[in-house]
């Protein structure tokens, strides 16, 4: 692999990925307003925390579904694009594509545009996925929460075990190959550490014994977790 090649290739994704469209969406729909300052209720209580990832949800939660589906579309399509680029253009040397996902993701969560503070990753990863195998993006999510909701019982595992799922998936998909089991490896360490600002609030609020206040304000704020909680309430699923 040319290593010239696979620096442009790196840069290109990473600085596109970096626009945040969460922000860019809520400065133009309010005319100003910064969604960083946005804050989330406790719920039961008077308190509020200021948002930890700026994406999808956070937009939705100030500015309803509407500009969440529009945030998510955009972030998606902003590692679609220069995956589906490298992998037409690469078509005999994978690698391209898989860097531009991860350095597309990287962006998002890192943006240099933003003092490096993004979202979480959740439509980047997405954007990547769709170009690398499709597939994934159906399968992973409703097994992952199958496996959390009935399996499990617990709404972290329901959320969060479709990217655990894309390293077997991975394996099983590409006949071992390496590269796709460390993509796949490579989502999740970065995953997680975008998500440590989050885990560190949650416990704050566990510390002081507001943990489930916490989890239902953080999902009730947003369309997508309302969802998750339905679905959870069917399946007789309580947070923890």
């Amino acid at each position: 692999m040319n290593i010239s090649l696979m620096i442009i290739c790196a840069a290109l994704s990473y600085l596109l990925g970096s626009i945040s469209f969460a922000r860019v969406v809520t400065y133009w729909w309010t005319s100003g307003k910064d969604i960083s300052e946005h804050e989330i209720p406790v719920d039961g209580t008077p308190e509020k925390y200021r948002v930890t990832s700026i994406g999808a949800n956070s937009a939705a939660s100030l500015l309803g579904p509407k500009a969440g589906m529009t945030v998510s579309i955009l972030d998606i399509f902003k590692v679609f694009l220069p995956t589906l680029f490298f992998k037409l253009y690469f078509p005999e040397q994978p690698e391209f594509a898989l860097i531009a996902a991860v350095a597309g993701l990287i962006g998002h969560v890192w943006p240099i545009y933003y003092r490096f503070h993004g979202g979480s990753g959740f439509s980047a990863i997405m954007g990547g996925l769709l170009v690398i195998d499709w597939l994934a993006v159906l399968v992973a999510p409703i097994m992952g929460l199958l496996l959390g909701m009935i399996v499990f019982r617990n709404m972290i595992v329901a959320s969060l075990s479709w990217l655990w799922l894309l390293i077997p998936w991975f394996w099983w998909r590409t006949n071992g190959d390496l590269s796709y089991i460390l993509f796949a490896i490579t989502l999740n360490l970065l995953f997680l550490l975008a998500m440590l600002p989050e885990y560190q609030t949650a416990l704050k609020y566990k510390k002081e014994g507001k943990y489930i206040e916490y989890g239902l304000g953080n999902l009730r704020s947003n369309p997508m977790g309302r969802g998750m909680l339905k679905i959870a309430k069917f399946f007789r699923v309580k947070i923890k």
